[in-house]
């Protein structure tokens, strides 16, 4: 499952396994399609399906007979060899003779993340979109999502807090979503920052909030000069698309990269996040060679 929506190019996206937030019978439509699209296209090997789930209603948009990037990763998740087994299945045996038949059982949670070169590429905007902008993958697993996650997100670069300063700034579209996110980093004792519209959105529903103000009205606080001064140390900002707000957004993000603050660009990135700071706080975290999970 990718933690981003539907857009965000699938070698840029976050993915768990097995999946966290789709239901048993909307798990059910999707092994159902999967099975009809690969019979009907008469497969043997390896078979790629991209499926997009709107209101529980599973929406099909390509399907590739051949490998994914995601193969290595689900591979060593399940502890199944795919590539050799589909090579072996291509070349006339059949699943239930290599032992491999229904869906591979496991009692863990394995989360990819994506490594990306925006401190090196100077000038690239850091927002996610559909063309591919990583240059690399790692995997964190655990027994549990939110540790699984967090051990993803830091082994990827991203240096999460455990303590300091969020700033938020999302659109107008994102403010309900966002809200119960904040209210638990503000619970675990964060100091939360946002644009005047976040912060009046944030205040009217209980959540004390210190507001930021944007570089062009030159008044103090800004972002940037918190950001600069190590005082903000999470950034959620998800894209408005006036003109002054994108350059805005643009010139933080950009900042964010070069002081190596971690970002989120979606209210999905964020809720995983706020899972894998939860449980990082809790401590005991335990590393463990993969082996031992199958």
């Amino acid at each position: 499952e990718h933690i981003e929506e539907a857009g965000v190019h699938s070698g840029d996206a976050t993915m768990v396994l097995p999946c966290q937030t789709i239901s048993p019978e909307v798990m059910e439509r999707v092994i159902e399609i999967t099975n009809q699209v690969a019979l009907a296209l008469q497969i043997k090997g390896c078979m790629n399906l991209q499926l997009a789930v709107k209101d529980d209603e599973v929406f099909m948009l390509e399907a590739n007979p051949r490998a994914s990037r995601t193969v290595p990763f689900i591979s060593k998740a399940i502890g199944i060899p795919l590539a050799k087994l589909a090579t072996k299945v291509m070349l006339g045996e059949t699943l239930k003779d290599l032992g491999h038949v229904g869906v591979a059982k496991f009692d863990h949670v394995a989360v990819k993340a994506s490594v990306f070169p925006f401190l090196k590429l100077v000038g690239v905007d850091s927002i996610l979109g559909p063309e591919m902008k990583s240059t690399g993958e790692v995997m964190g697993i655990d027994k549990n999502y939110g540790a699984a996650m967090y051990k993803a997100m830091i082994s990827a670069g991203n240096k999460l807090p455990l303590q300091g300063g969020v700033y938020v700034t999302v659109s107008d579209a994102d403010k309900a979503d966002i809200l119960p996110l904040v209210k638990e980093l503000h619970e675990m004792g964060f100091t939360i920052y946002a644009t005047k519209g976040t912060s009046t959105h944030l205040r009217n529903n209980g959540v004390p909030v210190i507001t930021v103000y944007k570089v062009a009205e030159n008044v103090s606080p800004d972002a940037l000069g918190l950001m600069r001064r190590g005082e903000i140390n999470l950034i959620i900002n998800t894209p408005t698309y006036s003109s002054g707000s994108r350059r805005d957004g643009y010139m933080m993000r950009r900042l964010a990269v070069e002081l190596e603050i971690p970002f989120l660009t979606t209210v999905h990135g964020a809720k995983a996040t706020v899972c894998a700071i939860r449980r990082a706080r809790q401590g005991d975290l335990k590393v463990r060679d993969i082996a031992s999970y199958h």
